[in-house]
């Protein structure tokens, strides 16, 4: 819009006739005052009519929350006594002179801030995606995405863009989408990106990708999600899986670190907690884990585990994660590498509680990687394409996958990831409920 100030930038226009565009946050009459509060993507702003211009407040008496407008006004210091400290604009209020309608909004089904239970939420996306929580949510995520990819590439990664429609489970095993393709053929929706970065190993050694998946299992739970968003790197001529976990333990510092410089705002008003990293994330075996929380040993962490896990190491290590590793051999995907007979050179990183990232070494060399595939009861042939990877020379690599749901979830502390999904899909929802 010519001539359009953005509101976050008012503070620099004191004394000017400026022209702002955006919403009615809010609207308050009182007496033959009328006070708004106008909002866009950059913060929000207190504005004011004062008596005497009959068809100004007409015009402004004839909106509500939501309508977009357009408002010319002066930038004016707020009297010493209503100046509030520590918020955006807490210092100036616009003088409004003109309002524009652009835009009118319909009767609104109810505030848009008001607690609601998750359903109502998610029924009326479209206009709880403007509620402050949520804009502060998607706001975190951003900088969440932004900085893990900034530390992935200062680390020499280079990032690539995976496929979404692949020829066969990925993992070898998971409950996958099928799609009609052409010529009569099924195609299925990619349940990861894994064999896709480590066939792009081969040819630039350091590779990352943020990728949409998908799993098909039936899971009814705070913790799935049917469609998701997996932050995965792949890295060549590693020693082991401790050299993989090294590049993820800088990519979470860094990412926590600028989350937390950037939304000190957005943490308070969501009363969350900025996460603590410790001096180093501390590292267990899963038998250590298990003999730390003075249970029996299993083939993986119950999710009760892995929250009394985390709660140790905050405690003992001042750290909101935790590495596990020396997962059974079995119980990983088929291209990990075993370090001993029955254990594997795989690990996952919990976060308050939560799995969010899984990694390994891989298996590199190609008789080994056919003898796994059979192992596992599956027919090499059908992973030729991926194979050519090994057939023609693999180095030593490893690498893992960060769900970015479930890394917001945990920062900010929300009870649900699917509200750390903009547009969350589960069994039971595409945008509206499934079983209406």
């Amino acid at each position: 819009m010519q001539g359009r100030i953005l509101i976050g930038e008012l503070a620099s226009h004191v004394g000017e006739t400026v022209t702002i565009a955006g919403w009615i946050d809010v609207r308050r009459d009182q007496g033959k005052l009328v006070f708004f509060d106008f909002r866009d993507r950059s913060g929000l702003v207190q504005g004011v009519i004062l008596p005497g211009d009959v068809t100004l407040m007409e015009t402004a008496k004839s909106t509500r929350n939501e309508f977009v407008v357009s408002v010319t006004g002066i930038v004016n210091k707020r009297p010493e006594k209503n100046v509030q400290e520590g918020k955006l604009n807490g210092d100036i209020e616009l003088e409004i002179k003109g309002i524009e309608i652009l835009s009118k909004a319909e009767e609104l089904p109810f505030d848009k801030d008001t607690d609601l239970n998750i359903d109502t939420r998610f029924d009326y996306r479209p206009y709880t995606l403007r509620s402050q929580r949520d804009r502060d949510i998607f706001t975190v995520q951003a900088t969440i995405l932004d900085a893990y990819r900034n530390s992935l590439t200062r680390q020499g990664l280079l990032e690539f863009v995976a496929p979404a429609l692949v020829g066969g489970d990925a993992e070898g095993g998971a409950a996958v989408f099928k799609v009609g393709y052409y010529y009569d053929q099924t195609a299925y929706l990619a349940t990861s990106p894994q064999l896709y970065k480590q066939i792009m190993v081969g040819a630039f050694e350091r590779v990352f990708t943020i990728a949409k998946i998908f799993r098909a299992e039936k899971h009814a739970t705070t913790r799935h999600l049917s469609e998701l968003t997996q932050m995965d790197f792949e890295m060549g001529f590693i020693q082991d899986e401790f050299d993989v976990m090294a590049v993820l333990e800088t990519v979470v510092r860094d990412t926590v670190t600028e989350v937390a410089d950037k939304h000190a705002a957005e943490f308070e008003r969501l009363g969350a907690e900025v996460p603590q990293l410790g001096e180093k994330f501390p590292v267990l075996t899963l038998a250590e884990a298990h003999k730390t929380l003075g249970v029996a040993p299993e083939d993986d962490m119950t999710p009760e585990h892995e929250r009394d896990i985390c709660a140790w190491a905050l405690k003992e290590h001042g750290s909101d994660f935790v590495f596990i590793t020396k997962f059974p051999t079995a119980s990983r995907a088929f291209y990990t590498m075993s370090d001993r007979e029955t254990l594997s050179r795989g690990f996952d990183l919990l976060f308050r509680g939560l799995e969010i990232n899984s990694g390994a070494q891989r298996i590199h060399d190609y008789d080994e990687m056919v003898a796994r595939i059979v192992e596992r009861g599956m027919d090499p042939a059908k992973f030729a394409f991926y194979l050519q990877a090994f057939k023609y020379g693999m180095p030593p690599h490893g690498g893992c996958s960060t769900g970015l749901e479930r890394f917001t979830a945990r920062m900010l502390e929300l009870g649900n990831v699917k509200e750390a999904s903009a547009f969350p899909r589960d069994m039971n929802r595409i945008d509206t409920l499934l079983s209406q």
